[in-house]
C-alpha cells in the first residue's frame, strides 16, 4: 500500500466520498483519503494484528466540473466518467474510527481504481454492472438499476452542502456485507465494457506499531463483518423439538444459571420461540431528548427496519411497567420482515391486538400509553438487559408456555445436541418404568442401563 503512487487519475482527487450502508430514507457517506488510491494488479497489505479484511466492489463516479446545489436532473451531466473500484475494509480497525472510517477504510493503497473509464453520456446505465470474483469465484454483483439511489440522486444529495470539484469522487455499490479475503487471496472486479480491475492480497510484514488502538473483534465488528448471526437450521430444528425444561437443564450443566427472562408471558402459548436476538436499549425519558433520523425513523423503527429473518427483537425496558414499549404496527412489520418473535421486559401498547398476530411475542402486560411517555430508544445491537438476564446480539432466544431461556450464541450447537440426548434418555426411562422397572440405577442411570440405551438406540438407527 504504497502513498507514493497516485493512482491512475490524472490528478489527485481533492475529496473521495464513499456511500455508507443505506439506511432508511436517505444515504448516509464517508470520507477517503486520496492517499487510499492506487491502481490496477497492485498488492493490498492487512494490518499484522487484523484478521478481518473485506473486499467491496463499487461504481467510482467522476467528477467532472465544479457542482454546488444541482438538481437531480442536472447532476448526471456533471459526472465526467465512470470507472470500477475496489475497497478493502479492516474491520478490526472500526472501533478505533468510532463511525468515521477513517483508518478502517482509509490505510494507503486499499482502494484500487480501474484505469479504463466509461464515458458516462454515452453508457446504457440500464444494462451496467459491476461484479466481484475471489480466487475466480463470484463473490458478489451489482447492476446500476439494484442501487438504493441513483448515480444523479448522489450528486445533487452531496452538492446541496459541499462543492463537488473536478477530479472528486464518489463511491457507490456493493453488497451489504463485504466477502472477507485472505493473505494469498486474489480480486478481480470486472464493469461492463472494461477489463478487469485486479488486486492481489498479502500480510503487511511490517507492525501496526504504537502509540495508538490496537485491532479488536468484539460483537459490532464481527456483525459488520459477518452480518447478523445466524442459527444453524439443525440446531434450530433441535431447540425446537425439546422443552425449555430440557434446555435450562443443560445450561446449568454447562455453568450458566442465569438464563431465564422473568417476569414475561407470552401472547400466543401455541407458539414456540427459536431465533437470535436483537437487541435495543431503552434509557429513561428525558423531555428535550427524542432521536429520529432524516426519514423521521427513532432507534426503535430502525431496528425493526434492521432485522433479519430469524432474529428476535430484544427490548430492555428496564422492567418498567409505566408504559407500552411496542405496538402491534411495529410487530406487524418485524413478522412481515422474518423476525422470529419480540420479546419485551416492559408491557406491549394494547397488548389486546397482539392475540391474532402470527408471531411469538412475550411480554409484562398491557399498558394504554407508548413508549414515549416512559422512555427513550436509545441504541441497537448493544448487551442489555431483559427480565434480569444479560442478552447480547447474536444470542439465542428459546421460548414456549413454560418460560423464556437465553442460550448463549457459543453453547448453543452443543445445548441443542445434549438437550435431544437427555429428552431421548428421559424418553427411554420413562419405557422401562412403564414396563414395571425400578428406579434403582435406572434413574439417574448406570453404566449398565447406559449401555442399554445406547444399544437400543444403535438397533432403532440401523
Amino acid at each position: 500500500m504504497s502513498a507514493d503512487d497516485d493512482g491512475p487519475l490524472p490528478q489527485r482527487p481533492g475529496k473521495v466520498i464513499a456511500v455508507r450502508a443505506h439506511r432508511p430514507g436517505h444515504p448516509s457517506y464517508y470520507l477517503k483519503p486520496a492517499t487510499a488510491l492506487t491502481g490496477d494488479d497492485q498488492v493490498v497489505l492487512r494490518p499484522q494484528g487484523c484478521l478481518a479484511l473485506g473486499a467491496t466492489a463499487r461504481f467510482a463516479l467522476v467528477i467532472g466540473e465544479r457542482t454546488r446545489r444541482v438538481t437531480r436532473a442536472e447532476a448526471l451531466g456533471r459526472i465526467a466518467c465512470l470507472a470500477a473500484a475496489l475497497e478493502f475494509t479492516v474491520f478490526d480497525l472500526h472501533a478505533a474510527d468510532d463511525g468515521s472510517a477513517l483508518r478502517s477504510n482509509g490505510i494507503d493503497g486499499s482502494t484500487p481504481l480501474g484505469p479504463a473509464r466509461l464515458d458516462l453520456p454515452a453508457t446504457d446505465l440500464s444494462t451496467l454492472e459491476l461484479s466481484c470474483r475471489i480466487n475466480g469465484e463470484l463473490a458478489h454483483r451489482v447492476t446500476a438499476a439494484d442501487l438504493a439511489h441513483d448515480f444523479g440522486y448522489l450528486v445533487a444529495d452531496l452538492s446541496r452542502t459541499l462543492t463537488l470539484e473536478p477530479g472528486d469522487l464518489i463511491l457507490t455499490g456493493g453488497p451489504p456485507r463485504a466477502p472477507l479475503v485472505e493473505p494469498g487471496d486474489r480480486v478481480e472486479v470486472t464493469l461492463t465494457g472494461c477489463p478487469p480491475l485486479r488486486a492481489r492480497i498479502r500480510q503487511d510484514p511490517e507492525p501496526l506499531g504504537v502509540p495508538g488502538a490496537q485491532p479488536t473483534f468484539g460483537e459490532s465488528e464481527r456483525q459488520a463483518a459477518h452480518g447478523p448471526a445466524t442459527l444453524a437450521p439443525d440446531t434450530a430444528t433441535r431447540l425446537r423439538e425439546v422443552s425449555t425444561a430440557t434446555v435450562a437443564a443443560q445450561l446449568r450443566q454447562h455453568g450458566v444459571a442465569n438464563h431465564l427472562i422473568t417476569g414475561v408471558r407470552p401472547t400466543r402459548p401455541d407458539l414456540r420461540l427459536v431465533g437470535v436476538a436483537r437487541t435495543l436499549r431503552c434509557l429513561p425519558l428525558r423531555e428535550d431528548i427524542w432521536r429520529l433520523d432524516q426519514s423521521g425513523l427513532d432507534v426503535r423503527a430502525h431496528a425493526v427496519e434492521e432485522i433479519a429473518p430469524g432474529e428476535v427483537l430484544v427490548i430492555d425496558a428496564r422492567q418498567d411497567p409505566g408504559a407500552g414499549t411496542i405496538g402491534d404496527i411495529l410487530a406487524l412489520r418485524a413478522a412481515g420482515r422474518g423476525a422470529a418473535g419480540i420479546v419485551t421486559d416492559g408491557p406491549l401498547l394494547a397488548a389486546g391486538s397482539f392475540a391474532g398476530l402470527p408471531l411469538p411475542v412475550y411480554h409484562r402486560g398491557g399498558h394504554p400509553a407508548g413508549l414515549e411517555t416512559r422512555h427513550v430508544p436509545w441504541e441497537s445491537q448493544v448487551a442489555v438487559a431483559c427480565g434480569g438476564v444479560l442478552v447480547q446480539p447474536g444470542d439465542v432466544l428459546v421460548g414456549d408456555a413454560e418460560g423464556l431461556l437465553v442460550v448463549p450464541a457459543g453453547l448453543a450447537e452443543e445445548v441443542a445436541r445434549s438437550a435431544v440426548e437427555q429428552e431421548a434418555r428421559e424418553g427411554f426411562v420413562r419405557e422401562q418404568v412403564r414396563a414395571g422397572a425400578g428406579l434403582a440405577g435406572l434413574y439417574p442411570m448406570n453404566t449398565v442401563w447406559t449401555n442399554r440405551f445406547r444399544a437400543g438406540g444403535a438397533a432403532q438407527t440401523g
